[in-house]
């Protein structure tokens, strides 16, 4: 067993920094084309939106209720589909997410599986507004 101190500054990635501290994505969408909420078994929850241009999703938001780890797991999540297709998203896995922020603690890597399920849901919101449209109209936005 080691004596070293762990230092939040020093030993995170500037790539798990950024997404752990951005908040220009924590902004509802008004009338999101998907929606999917995903609460952990932490207690932590991910709310995420997503506006579609056809297949492509141009922007993501997200709100968080936990940990900075949530926040950077679901920053890297948006970072890693906007300007992707739908079927592009479907491909991004919680190890995708740990690879990308880099210095994400083994003790959080549920914070990466807490985002990628709400995007799931996200998209499956959309895949189900896609096959019946109607539905988009009554739907609560913000």
């Amino acid at each position: 067993m080691t004596n070293e101190q762990f230092d939040f500054w020093q030993d995170h990635s500037a790539t798990f920094l950024e997404m752990a501290f951005k908040t220009d994505r924590m902004e509802p969408l008004e009338n999101p084309d998907g929606e999917g909420l995903h609460t952990g078994d932490c207690g932590d929850t991910v709310a995420m939106s997503l506006k579609l241009c056809g297949e492509v999703i141009e922007q993501v938001a997200f709100k968080v209720q936990g940990c900075l780890h949530t926040v950077a797991s679901a920053n890297a999540v948006a970072e890693l589909i906007e300007g992707k297709r739908l079927s592009e998203a479907w491909e991004i896995t919680p190890e995708r997410v740990i690879e990308f922020l880099e210095t994400l603690p083994k003790g959080h890597y549920h914070c990466a599986e807490l985002a990628v399920g709400a995007l799931y849901r996200a998209l499956a919101d959309v895949r189900s507004k896609q096959r019946e449209p109607w539905k988009k109209k009554y739907q609560k936005s913000g």
